[in-house]
């Protein structure tokens, strides 16, 4: 009987497996069509006229809302998968976070320096626009967003569901493999060279302490850091 219920625990999960990849796979094939055609995604929405859009919120919102709900269908009776627990220890957690990222850091230094058709930061929509007033409300309401809500989705289903899945491949092939997927994900092609090594980083990040809310820290921070770059510089 424990064989059993063993190999249909196999099963399951490698059904849940088929499912994240034939959706990530999806979220990567409309961002790459989206970046192709012109048009705009959610994980671009930095440009002048989106960042100050209650329209880029409101649709960002909905988005997101949809992604979350297919993340925890896939999950469903095994939300343990999504790493929703505390590090085992707040303060090596935190060290590690900050080693995270200050090699993207380097990283970003490096690649800026790169003869690159387009930068990363200028692809994925990081440009100086001038600061608006009077559209701080809704500035405000897209940085709650791509700050705050992005990471939270995106690391339960990266670091979460997807890392939890890969585990039987082994510790190092379900890191690297989550950090692949993620820079795919986003639909970029210069801005891989940081995504992925950032996808890395932060799989590393929660296979050390068997957390997601590092990892959700650390994006949170990137993220945030984009935006208000966006208006400060």
């Amino acid at each position: 009987m424990e064989v059993e219920a063993a190999q249909s625990r196999r099963q399951t999960s490698h059904v849940r497996l088929i499912f994240w990849t034939v959706f990530v796979g999806l979220i990567a094939a409309i961002n790459y069509y989206s970046r192709f055609s012109g048009g705009s995604s959610v994980s671009r929405g930095n440009s002048q006229d989106e960042i100050y859009s209650w329209t880029t919120f409101a649709g960002g919102t909905v988005l997101y809302a949809v992604w979350l709900g297919i993340i925890l269908l896939i999950c469903v009776d095994r939300f343990d998968l999504l790493a929703l627990r505390p590090p085992r220890r707040w303060g090596r957690a935190l060290w590690l976070g900050l080693g995270a990222v200050g090699g993207i850091f380097v990283l970003e230094a490096v690649v800026s320096y790169l003869p690159l058709p387009e930068s990363p930061g200028k692809e994925q929509g990081i440009t100086n626009v001038p600061w608006e007033p009077a559209h701080a409300g809704a500035f405000a309401a897209n940085f709650v967003l791509f700050a705050a809500f992005a990471p939270f989705v995106e690391e339960l289903t990266f670091r979460g569901a997807g890392q939890s899945l890969l585990r039987f491949l082994g510790r190092i092939p379900s890191i690297v493999l989550v950090g692949i997927a993620f820079g795919l994900a986003h639909g970029l092609v210069e801005a891989l060279l940081v995504l992925v090594p950032f996808g890395i980083a932060l799989a590393w990040l929660r296979d050390r302490t068997n957390s997601v809310y590092p990892g959700m820290l650390v994006h949170a921070l990137f993220n945030a850091a984009a935006l208000a770059f966006i208006v400060v510089r």
